[in-house]
């Protein structure tokens, strides 16, 4: 079964995993999954850590530890948090090394809260990145527009970022664009770029479900508004870092921002529950998946080659259809964002409730 994970792996998509809890970390699943499933990153965010710590009792002994300290719900959630990623971050090392930096990363978000807060995410990244202090930690800022400069302040800073909630293609040439500032600025501070790494997190999954609940049921673009938004994703990311100013940046040892696929779990049980992995396979890309989407490929994934590259004009083609049929691309994006901003808010939240609850019962 592991063949076809293999597959994707040689075809350059690096295989991430998009969940996190302290049950995989001391079960040795999370070690297991890198051994076995070519995983080579993890992924989190606030509804992973709240689906973790509601399911959790490995939580108890480090809450009731916390809560004698006199901690509160925050400073809880931050101790919580940083120390299941601090762990995985430690599993991935290996992997880490072995790639020379490319792989064995693991990403904690920002607060949700601060997602509208440049300075707040900033002073957030910075103090995620002081207190886990491990080197193949990837710090996640929201895409929004208050997020773009704070992701280039990180940047510039030294810190490696990973940028979360893209579903535009206008936002996401402004963070391809906020990367490159940033590593200028490193530069110009003598920073060694090697060691500054980034991903741009470009959101799939949600697009269809949003487009598809405009549509007609009988409608030929049903399913295909949210591979069009990645292709076209991609040729941006081709054109950008093919850039005179993304070349001079590389030649002194920066990386390129690699894209990567997020919300790759289908929503709709009408299509194959691996469409978007199978078509986003590309060299030099990330495929973050839950364990669910994982487990389908490895038994009935297909890899036949490039599906990503060269596809822009039938991709612009999709989305120009849609617009013929009155349903606004901008629209489509700006409403994603908002709920995207919602959603783990709304998490977050249920976060701080479940700690609340546990240090009551502690």
């Amino acid at each position: 079964m592991t063949e076809r994970l293999k597959a994707l792996s040689d075809a350059g998509v690096s295989i991430w995993l998009d969940d996190l809890s302290r049950e995989r970390i001391e079960t040795g699943n999370l070690a297991q999954l890198v051994t076995d499933r070519h995983v080579v990153g993890v992924t989190t965010n606030p509804t992973i850590f709240a689906s973790a710590l509601a399911k959790g009792e490995k939580y108890e002994k480090q809450v009731a530890e916390l809560k004698a300290s006199g901690a509160d719900v925050d400073a809880t959630v931050f101790a919580i948090t940083t120390k299941d990623v601090r762990d995985a971050c430690d599993i991935l090392r290996p992997v880490y090394d072995a790639t020379d930096g490319f792989d064995g990363r693991v990403s904690i978000e920002v607060e949700p809260g601060l997602a509208r807060d440049t300075d707040g995410t900033v002073e957030m990244a910075e103090r995620l990145w002081n207190e886990i202090d491990r080197p193949n930690l990837l710090i996640k800022i929201p895409a929004t527009r208050e997020g773009l400069p704070a992701i280039a302040a990180s940047i510039a800073k030294g810190i490696s970022v990973n940028v979360t909630l893209i579903f535009s293609l206008e936002r996401y040439r402004g963070v391809m664009d906020a990367y490159l500032y940033g590593l200028e600025q490193a530069a110009a501070e003598g920073r060694d770029l090697s060691k500054i790494h980034s991903v741009a997190s470009f959101f799939v999954s949600r697009v269809d479900a949003e487009v598809d609940g405009r549509l007609p049921q009988d409608s030929p673009l049903r399913g295909k508004a949210a591979l069009a938004n990645a292709w076209l994703a991609y040729a941006a990311y081709e054109e950008v870092f093919g850039s005179d100013r993304a070349k001079e940046l590389l030649a002194k040892g920066a990386h390129p921002q690699r894209p990567l696929w997020a919300s790759t779990g289908v929503k709709d049980p009408a299509y194959s529950d691996t469409l978007y992995v199978t078509e986003l396979v590309v060299q030099g890309t990330v495929n973050t998946m839950p364990e669910k989407t994982l487990d389908a490929f490895a038994d009935h994934g297909e890899v036949t080659g490039d599906t990503v590259t060269g596809r822009a004009a039938e991709a612009q083609q999709v989305i120009d259809d849609l617009e013929a049929q009155g349903i606004s691309y901008d629209e489509v994006v700006e409403k994603l964002e908002d709920e995207g901003l919602q959603k783990f808010d709304d998490s977050w939240a249920e976060l701080l409730d479940t700690v609340r609850a546990e240090l009551d019962k502690a």
